[in-house]
């Protein structure tokens, strides 16, 4: 048996220590050597903020906060689509002492209020249509938080009246070790969780990201991917703005408008998630479009198979890569150099991450190439789940290791390949099938315009892979069932495929499997009462 010395597998050393700064600091300092560069451009307006504008805007939005009697500790919840102001209030809220919680805005008022009660709100910036939905949660969750409206609103404090406020910035406490951003993980198996993460947490990410993906001072970032989520906040947003980049935010996926901004600002940085490479793979209206100022196109979110990968590299003909990361590592574990990228793997640990391969069942490590459950130990790992002193125990042990959930293997030269989650593994007649395996074949077939595989209970095999699919035109359902038959072993055989328009997910891309497993029960509860 391998002893843990030969199987910790360990990223390159930090080219510095992380330095004990809180994020605005670090943010800020490096805005102020850089004043006239455009920090923020909305892609749709054209509204743009410089960097000085942006120091001066964070710390105007923190005076007007500490007014409003926000304290260091308290937390702002951010709900609102991606614009050049989520960086300025998010940043603000830091600078002023407090927590910043982003909530997805297509929250109905019942899921925001979970995470009003949750986060303890006393703050929540969002946009003139969401009003109601945040004075609805803010009944449900009863409490009073007070509403900052990007423009303005009846009842809520506009915009514009925050960054008038003539009161000096707060001396916030300048402890890397407090909290900062309490993102809710994205209850793919259960109500979401707040993930506790501090500035030391955000600042070593940020640190480990540019160390491996260089971003010149200019260059433009697009800032598509919601900022609500750890993806989108800390590996697109903070590491752009830390960079010296050019952030170029839209408020959601749109094809048209995503590939008219790539061409309009010259994005030559992009950060996407799986439908996305499916998008770029395979649409038409992508040759619509110049994207020849991309130089690299990174994925990340979920697993994604290398034929997808490889599809988008020859097409826009720039680096295309994945990456790893979870909502609990403040953001990225691993990534791919780009001058070193291997198709199909999620690249190599960040500097300063270790990490092992344990075998679910027996516990033990297991060894190099093997697969297992993947665990992290780095300076960017979380401290734990708000309120939830039991889930924290199960996912970090007692010497710092964090549990990710995920099964997957490091090959002898580090390179870090995802196959699933452990709770998703469909076990059939005992063999344990990957539902990411099947949908990565399935979205080869050209008929397949996207996929999602579960298990269902069965008397005989214990369970049986179903693929639900989206189809790209005519699509024969037995012939598809056929065809993955002939290119994958006897026990990985799909037992039923089901014809369906979208495929529920996050809006990091991830599947929602517990979605479809109830969808799958309610048609088997329906073929029984039709029978």
């Amino acid at each position: 048996m391998p002893q843990p010395a030969d199987v910790i597998v360990k990223g390159a050393p930090l080219a510095a220590p992380v330095p004990p700064v809180t994020v605005p600091q670090l943010i800020r300092d490096a805005a102020r050597g850089r004043a006239e560069v455009v920090a923020v451009v909305d892609a749709i307006s054209g509204r743009c903020l410089s960097y000085g504008q942006l120091d001066h805007q964070v710390g105007r939005f923190a005076a007007a906060l500490a007014a409003q009697g926000f304290a260091p500790g308290d937390t702002l919840l951010m709900f609102a689509p991606n614009c050049p102001e989520w960086p300025v209030a998010a940043l603000g809220a830091l600078a002023a002492g407090g927590v910043v919680s982003g909530a997805n805005p297509g929250y109905a008022a019942a899921d925001l209020a979970h995470q009003l009660r949750d986060a303890g709100a006393t703050v929540v910036v969002t946009v003139p249509a969401l009003v109601p939905t945040v004075r609805e949660a803010a009944g449900l969750a009863g409490g009073g938080a007070r509403i900052v409206v990007f423009g303005e609103a009846e009842g809520a404090l506009g915009w514009a009246q925050m960054l008038a406020c003539t009161d000096a910035e707060p001396a916030a406490p300048a402890d890397p070790d407090a909290l900062a951003a309490l993102p809710y993980s994205s209850g793919t198996t259960g109500l979401p969780k707040g993930v506790m993460l501090t500035h030391r947490s955000l600042v070593a990410n940020i640190c480990q990201v540019r160390q491996v993906l260089d971003t010149p001072e200019g260059s433009a970032v697009l800032a598509f991917l919601p900022m609500f989520h750890i993806y989108g906040f800390t590996v697109v947003s903070l590491c752009a703005l830390a960079s010296g980049a050019t952030l170029v935010t839209l408020p959601r996926f749109e094809p048209e408008s995503f590939l008219r901004a790539i061409a309009t600002y010259r994005v030559s940085r992009l950060a996407v998630v799986p439908p996305v490479m499916q998008f770029l793979a395979s649409h038409p209206m992508v040759d619509q479009f110049d994207l020849s100022s991309l130089e690299r196109v990174a994925c990340g979110a979920a697993p994604l198979g290398d034929a997808i990968e490889q599809r988008v590299r020859a097409r826009l003909k720039c680096t295309v890569s994945q990456g790893f990361g979870m909502t609990e590592s403040a953001g990225c574990l691993a990534a791919s150099i780009p001058t070193a990228v291997r198709s199909g793997a999620c690249g190599q640990l960040l500097p300063g991450t270790e990490a092992r391969v344990v075998d679910p069942v027996t516990g033990d490590d297991a060894a190099r190439g093997e697969p297992g459950e993947l665990w992290f130990r780095g300076p960017q790992v979380f401290h734990g789940y708000l309120h939830q002193a039991e889930a924290t125990a199960a996912t970090i042990t007692p010497d710092g290791w964090m549990r990710s959930g995920d099964i997957g293997h490091i090959d002898a030269d580090g390179y870090l390949t995802i196959t699933d989650r452990l709770k998703e593994l469909i076990k059939v007649k005992g063999y344990q099938v990957a539902p990411a395996e099947l949908e990565a074949l399935l979205l080869v077939h050209p008929r397949v315009a996207d996929a999602a595989v579960i298990g269902r209970a069965d008397e005989r095999a214990g369970e049986l892979p179903v693929a639900y699919v989206v189809a790209r035109g005519a699509l024969d359902l037995a012939e598809l069932k056929a065809w993955v038959a002939q290119r994958v072993l006897a026990y990985k055989q799909l037992g039923d495929v089901v014809l369906c328009e979208a495929i529920p997910k996050t809006p990091a891309g991830k599947i929602l499997r517990r979605v479809l497993r109830v969808r799958d029960a309610q048609r088997g509860s329906k073929a029984v009462v039709d029978g």
